[in-house]
């Protein structure tokens, strides 16, 4: 399967729960931080999600 490169461009504060958790379980907790995950439905319908905290990098 394919990579792909996540960053977190926003802060958790003042979230929903939920949003910090789908944060948490892609890897990111602090802001700039890079990861990189299969491109698996789970974690692309995560990101599609969180628009407004993560960006997808090349």
């Amino acid at each position: 399967m394919a990579k792909i490169k996540i960053k977190q461009i926003g802060s958790p504060i003042r979230r929903p729960e939920a949003q910090r958790k789908m944060l948490i379980g892609l890897g990111l907790n602090k802001m700039n931080r890079i990861v990189e995950l299969e491109a698996t439905a789970e974690v692309l319908g995560t990101v599609a999600k969180l628009p407004h905290l993560v960006a997808v990098i090349d």
